[in-house]
């Protein structure tokens, strides 16, 4: 039997963001796929592709699904932030064997738990409408938040690999009582599979106590709280030992 680990992205990003993790995941003897979503061409200095800022994430989870089916069995898949809600999504479709959720988005009906995670979506709402175009990364804001907790060398570096993202997606995710189609709802019931969710305590967009939230919706999950880590915690120092702590998870969840 192949073991099979899908490893599922964030906004703005591709993934590469996974380059890291996954050869402590294959050294362990798993099959590990990290697709990108769709129109996420790497680097911010690319046009972003039209068809983008009509993407949902109703979308994203659909690609993700047509992705995941083509495995004889349910993988186990890891969703890094954004990646995370649809790693939810699909474990509640029944697709996952197991789900690993690194600072993972909140699903609808989540509240901000900081307001830290509050002024985020402010900065959006002062940044002109943004819902139906896609939008460019900004190192300033980037470098403050998502990977505030990188060396200024690794910021950098990181930074130039992000690519644009669509602003209806964003919009889901941050101003969900105002989706009329609910794009970010996760059948929480119908999440069966083993659950772990890890939290970058010092994480600056994903708050510890919201990644518990998210923990508390499924019954059976595990939370942790990695001290010292923040939001990019796939790419910071200690990503390859994150990942052996979370492939002992795996080991003795999935029986």
């Amino acid at each position: 039997m192949t073991n099979t680990a899908v490893l599922i992205h964030g906004a703005f990003c591709g993934g590469w963001c996974f380059a890291d993790m996954m050869p402590v995941l294959q050294q362990r003897g798993w099959e590990c796929h990290a697709p990108d979503l769709p129109y996420h061409v790497p680097g911010p200095a690319q046009p972003a592709d039209p068809r983008l800022a009509e993407q949902s994430v109703a979308d994203y989870t659909r690609d993700m699904a047509a992705f995941v089916k083509q495995f004889s069995e349910p993988p186990v898949i890891f969703g890094h932030s954004m990646g995370g809600l649809i790693a939810q999504q699909l474990a509640a479709q029944g697709l996952a064997k197991a789900i690993v959720l690194l600072t993972p988005a909140a699903p609808w009906g989540v509240l901000p738990s900081t307001t830290r995670e509050m002024a985020l979506a402010k900065g959006l709402m002062q940044a002109s409408p943004f819902w139906n175009k896609a939008l460019n990364p900004s190192f300033e804001v980037a470098k403050g938040d998502s990977l505030a907790s990188l060396s200024p060398e690794a910021q950098r570096r990181v930074f130039d690999m992000f690519s644009p993202e669509s602003g209806k997606a964003l919009f889901e995710l941050f101003f969900w009582m105002f989706d009329a189609a609910r794009a970010t709802t996760v059948e929480t019931h119908k999440v069966q599979c083993p659950v772990l969710v890890v939290a970058g305590a010092d994480d600056l967009v994903i708050s510890p106590e919201t990644c518990r939230a998210v923990s508390g919706l499924y019954a059976n999950s595990t939370f942790r709280e990695e001290q010292g880590r923040g939001h990019f915690l796939v790419m910071e120092d200690g990503a390859a030992e994150l990942a052996g702590r979370c492939a002992d998870w795996i080991d003795a969840a999935v029986k």
